[in-house]
């Protein structure tokens, strides 16, 4: 039985042109540099979203901790997820 190219060649060239941006994104991305201040810091923020709002500055910090575990007695992950942000919007003259 002969197997149709034509539909599977759309999905191939669609899949492959989505790998080929991903690989060309990822091989231009710059190392980031690790500030240990900032890593203390990510580490000290307290579970849960707050925030809160000096003057014209609005800053916000949460952090979400959970372990994953696969079944009752499988291994299990921690998830870390943390971070705070800023925005700041002024009037220029």
């Amino acid at each position: 039985m002969a197997v149709p190219l034509a539909p599977i060649a759309g999905v191939v060239l669609r899949y492959g042109a989505v790998a080929a941006a991903g690989y060309a994104i990822a091989r231009s991305a710059k190392t980031a540099r690790r500030d240990q201040r900032a890593e203390d810091a990510l580490d000290d923020a307290p579970e849960g979203l707050a925030w809160r709002k000096d003057g014209d500055q609005l800053s916000a910090n949460g952090r979400f901790r959970r372990v994953v575990r696969v079944g009752h007695t499988g291994p299990a992950i921690e998830v870390d997820l943390a971070g705070w942000t800023r925005l700041r919007v002024r009037r220029v003259k």
